[in-house]
C-alpha cells in the first residue's frame, strides 16, 4: 500500500504563470502524484445578488486561474511527470479542462450539483469528490449520480470544510466509514478513499494514512506565505509538507515482507549474541576465532 499526494494551488499562484510553474516543481520533488488547480469565474461561482452586496467576494475576481494558462500548466505537468487536476465551478470549465487534466476534483461546496457531477462523469475521467459538510445521505445521492453517469473511477475525500479544521473536528474515523459504506459498488466502480486536508497538522496526516488507510492525501500548498489563500491558515508551506510526505512514505518503506528472517542490516551481529552454554557473548564459535 502507499498513498497519493495531491497538492492543491487552490488560488495562490496570484495569476503568474511562473509561479504556476514553481508549484508543479515543488510538488513534484516532494513526491506529490498530481497538483491541482481550480477553475471559476466569480460571477458564476456566486449568485448576483450576493455579489452586488458583498465587495469582498468581489475582489476574489482578482484569484481567477486564467483559462490561457490551461495548455502550459498541463505541458509543465508532463514535463515534470506528475498528473494535473483541476476543479470546475461552472458547467463550461468541464469542457475546457478535457484535453487537459487527468482527473476532475469536484469539491464539497459543490456536492449537490448533480449537473456538474453527471457532467464531469460523462467524460470518462477520474473523479475526485470531496465531502465536506455532507451527510451520509447526500454523499449517497452524489455517487449514485456520479455512478448513473458513467463515472467508472472515484476517489471520496472525507474533508471537514473549516479554513483552518481544528484537529478535534477532523473525525477522521469518518474515512473508513466512507469504505464501509460503499464497498458494495466495487465491482461497478473503482473506489478509493481518502482525506482532504485544512487542519495543518503533521500527526492528522500520519494518522489518516497509518490508522485509517487513507489512499489519497489531498492538501492546500503555498510557497512562502505569499499566496492570496495563505492568510487564512488552511495552507502547508514547503518544508513542513515535504517532511511530513517524506515520514510517510518511509513508513510505507518500512513494511517489508512480514517473514520473521534476519535481514541484511543484522546479519554482521548474529554471531556476537550471547552463547546458549554459558550465556557470554560472543558465540564460542565467534571467540574461537579470535584466539587465531
Amino acid at each position: 500500500m502507499s498513498c497519493y499526494f495531491v497538492a492543491e494551488v487552490s488560488s495562490n499562484h496570484n495569476r503568474n504563470i511562473d509561479r504556476c510553474f514553481s508549484f508543479i516543481d515543488f510538488a513534484a520533488e516532494i513526491g506529490c502524484g498530481a497538483v491541482k488547480f481550480q477553475l471559476f469565474k466569480i460571477e458564476e461561482l456566486f449568485a448576483s445578488e450576493i455579489l452586488l452586496k458583498s465587495p469582498e467576494l468581489m475582489k476574489r475576481k482578482q484569484w481567477e486561474l486564467p483559462a490561457s494558462f490551461l495548455p502550459e500548466i498541463a505541458s509543465r505537468c508532463a514535463e515534470r511527470k506528475i498528473q494535473f487536476s483541476c476543479t470546475p465551478f461552472y458547467l463550461r470549465a468541464v469542457e475546457e479542462l478535457l484535453p487537459y487534466i487527468d482527473f476532475y476534483k469536484i469539491a464539497s461546496y459543490e456536492l449537490l450539483w448533480d449537473n456538474l457531477l453527471s457532467v464531469c462523469a460523462k467524460t470518462g475521467k477520474p473523479v475526485v469528490l470531496s465531502t465536506g459538510m455532507a451527510t451520509m445521505d447526500e454523499v449517497k445521492h452524489a455517487v449514485d449520480t456520479l455512478l448513473n453517469a458513467g463515472c467508472k473511477e472515484l476517489t471520496l475525500l472525507h474533508c471537514v470544510s473549516g479554513y483552518p479544521t481544528p484537529v478535534s473536528d477532523c473525525n477522521l474515523s469518518a474515512i473508513e466509514t466512507l469504505r464501509k459504506s460503499f464497498s458494495h459498488l466495487q465491482s461497478k466502480m473503482n473506489m478509493h478513499f481518502g482525506w482532504s486536508d485544512h487542519s495543518v497538522n503533521p500527526g492528522v496526516l500520519y494518522r489518516a494514512v497509518h490508522r485509517w488507510g487513507a489512499e489519497m492525501i489531498e492538501f492546500h500548498l503555498d510557497l512562502e506565505g505569499k499566496g492570496d489563500e495563505y492568510h487564512v491558515g488552511h495552507c502547508w508551506l514547503p518544508d513542513k509538507i515535504k517532511s511530513v510526505i517524506d515520514h510517510i512514505t518511509a513508513g510505507f518503506n518500512s513494511d517489508g515482507t512480514g517473514e520473521k528472517v534476519p535481514v541484511p542490516s543484522e546479519l554482521k551481529d548474529r554471531d556476537w549474541r550471547a552463547d546458549p552454554d554459558d550465556g557470554l557473548r560472543p558465540l564460542l564459535k565467534t571467540r574461537e576465532s579470535w584466539k587465531k
